[in-house]
């Protein structure tokens, strides 16, 4: 994982506590402000006071791989609502994410968008604290302004400190580094063409256990379930990167 998706306990208090007096001034919410990279998903930072349960569920199964509103979030430039009836183009785990939210009172949001030029996805995501029936997206409108920019002044701070930290630690923050390995995605290529297990075998010169092998890392990798959903995916985020011949 790169420098700027590193977890600095220092930074992420620092982070949480300016966020919460600065949301606090527009009512009583819990937040998410989230960094992902759109070229490597698995690579996020979630600063939040979201129950500390439902964040370590949420990393542990990746679920910003499959979460509905992340997905709004990435074809969209404005702030928006959402529920558990948010659409999504892969479904599988949908319920399982809202319903694993149920349990933190976490079902209805309004989330704020920036894109940054370094290829990073930045949330703000605001949600009722308790179970208070107001209606969100009112009590925001007139602040929307205000957040929005709180959300780009936040966002250029914090990944200003931590490439400077990355500097100077002699690192170079643009460096890509991708999320499967050239092995798995040759295997995961060749899945996505349509090969069986038996076919990759044969392409790569291995035996038919290591290409499941590979694929059970590229399945745990994502967080998904299984080969088919790894495949899908893996083209909507185009982690699949063709084979050179």
């Amino acid at each position: 994982m790169s420098t700027l998706f590193s977890d600095t306990h220092d930074d992420n208090g620092a982070c949480k506590n300016y966020l919460g007096k600065k949301i606090a001034q527009f009512g009583d919410f819990k937040f998410a402000y989230m960094i992902l990279n759109k070229k490597n998903p698995m690579e996020t930072l979630i600063n939040t006071n979201y129950p500390s349960q439902w964040v370590d569920i949420y990393k542990e199964r990746n679920y910003q791989c499959l979460d509905p509103v992340v997905f709004s979030a990435l074809q969209r430039v404005s702030p928006f609502p959402w529920d558990e009836s948010t659409p999504i183009s892969s479904r599988q785990k949908t319920a399982e994410i809202f319903s694993h939210a149920k349990n933190y009172n976490i079902t209805t949001g309004y989330t704020f968008v920036l894109h940054d030029h370094s290829h990073n996805l930045a949330m703000l995501s605001l949600t009722l604290n308790g179970s208070k029936s107001i209606d969100i997206e009112g009590q925001i409108h007139p602040n929307k302004a205000c957040l929005q920019m709180l959300l780009a002044n936040v966002h250029e701070s914090i990944t200003t400190r931590l490439r400077e930290t990355a500097r100077n630690n002699r690192y170079n923050p643009n460096a890509e580094k991708d999320p499967l390995s050239a092995r798995e995605n040759e295997v995961l290529y060749w899945a996505s063409m349509g090969k069986t297990y038996q076919e990759i075998a044969i392409i790569l010169g291995v035996k038919i256990r290591t290409v499941k092998f590979h694929i059970g890392n590229i399945v745990k990798k994502m967080g998904v379930t299984n080969a088919k959903h790894a495949i899908r995916l893996g083209a909507e985020w185009q982690l699949v990167k063709p084979i050179a011949r």
